[in-house]
């Protein structure tokens, strides 16, 4: 009976740090999807300002004021 109960014991420990583990993982894996969807914006953001950098300096060779001034809000 001693062993049993020692056995069961040492089972329970045993699932209980796994689900810690577990735990530990998911939490990693919510903080990673966070970071990712951060640089997903940053990078939507980043393409956006990009374009219209190159509007603008388009704008500009091609001489057109009007253009320019709408894009700057000159």
């Amino acid at each position: 009976m001693v062993e049993i109960s020692e056995g069961q014991k040492t089972h329970k420990r045993g699932t209980k740090g796994s689900q810690g583990k577990i735990q530990e993982i998911s939490e990693e894996a919510a903080k990673l999807k966070e970071e990712t969807n951060l640089i997903s914006r940053q990078s939507a953001a980043n393409e956006l300002k990009l374009h219209l950098m190159f509007q603008i300096i388009k704008a500009r060779a091609e001489n057109d004021g009007v253009q320019d001034a709408l894009l700057t809000h000159k």
